[in-house]
């Protein structure tokens, strides 16, 4: 007597059902991996090629009621914009926070600034720039 095999001929009936299933996950995969990749294209171009304004603050001096802030600016000629600074106390309050704008062809600008503050201030951050 002989033992019934439990296995199909191959190639007479198709795939079978967890070789479509894998087949299919696959494909699903890579439309995922391909969306997840061009997404993250997206947000880093973005972040890099739109960002027109880039400064740096080089030094700062505390006072009462003031900290002036020397402040380095590269941009786009031609492009207008703006960078937000702040300045916190030694307890951690914000006691100034201020927009100063840049315009005109000049792609380098090194100026000091003054940002009033309610009180003595120990710092001077840099919160980001913004062209526009």
């Amino acid at each position: 007597m002989g033992t019934a095999s439990a296995r199909l001929p191959e190639g007479r009936y198709g795939r079978s059902s967890d070789e479509r299933t894998d087949h299919r996950l696959r494909i699903a995969g890579a439309v995922l991996g391909a969306a997840l990749l061009a997404l993250v294209g997206y947000f880093a171009y973005h972040y890099v090629a739109r960002n027109e304004i880039n400064a740096q603050v080089i030094t700062f001096q505390t006072a009462a009621d003031a900290v002036q802030v020397h402040l380095e600016v590269h941009k786009d000629a031609g492009v207008a914009g703006y960078c937000t600074l702040r300045s916190q106390s030694a307890d951690g309050a914000e006691v100034g926070r201020a927009d100063f704008r840049f315009t005109g062809r000049d792609t380098r600008i090194d100026k000091v600034v003054t940002l009033r503050t309610t009180a003595r201030g120990t710092t001077a951050e840099l919160l980001g720039c913004h062209a526009g």
